[in-house]
């Protein structure tokens, strides 16, 4: 159960705009988890604190990784985007009191993906790309798979991603490479 200081004090850590976001990848964390027979009560604390790190205020999030003793991969030192992934299993730790090991690990996870991921990893990797707020080409059709067939939604979902990373000039996570081609063998063998 989340308890009322900690909607506020996320809130206040990663402001409004964030802060909807998170609501709405918590509600869908909880509408997946119902159609593939997830934990709902961990789907809700994962979704609504998978953010937890992107912090409102541009803190430096190298420093707090290191205080952490985060230890970052050179991809993760040169895409600070994807930092707040780990470190926000550590501020969901220290600041949420959240240690369950699955929600820690969805949390972790949530922007690269890894392989062989948990039931929970898929559901909040997936309700982060097509939470309601979410708007951008190729969204709707992940959005439609999510709800059909999870493992395909997010191979789409990786595919889309890839993409945009190589067209933008940014290193792709060798984690999201081992995800997609580990969930692709996993499809090609039903």
């Amino acid at each position: 159960m989340i308890e009322a200081w900690a909607y506020e004090k996320l809130k206040e850590d990663i402001g409004q705009k964030r802060y909807i976001h998170s609501i709405g990848v918590m509600n869908t964390s909880m509408e997946l988890a119902k159609i593939y027979k997830a934990d709902e009560e961990k789907a809700k604390i994962a979704g609504l604190f998978h953010d937890c790190a992107k912090f409102r205020e541009k803190r430096n999030l190298l420093k707090m990784a290191t205080e952490f003793d985060i230890i970052l991969d050179n991809v993760m030192e040169r895409n600070v985007e994807l930092i707040h992934g780990p470190l926000g299993a550590e501020v969901a730790k220290r600041i949420y009191n959240i240690y369950d090991e699955e929600i820690l690990s969805a949390i972790r996870y949530h922007t690269t993906g890894k392989e062989d991921m948990s039931i929970l990893d898929k559901i909040v990797f997936i309700a982060d790309y097509i939470e309601p707020n979410r708007k951008f080409e190729g969204v709707e059709e992940v959005r439609q798979l999510a709800y059909r067939d999870l493992d395909k939604s997010l191979i789409k979902a990786m595919d889309n991603t890839i993409v945009f990373v190589v067209k933008s000039g940014d290193l792709i996570h060798l984690d999201t490479i081992k995800a997609r081609n580990y969930l692709k063998i996993r499809k090609d063998l039903e």
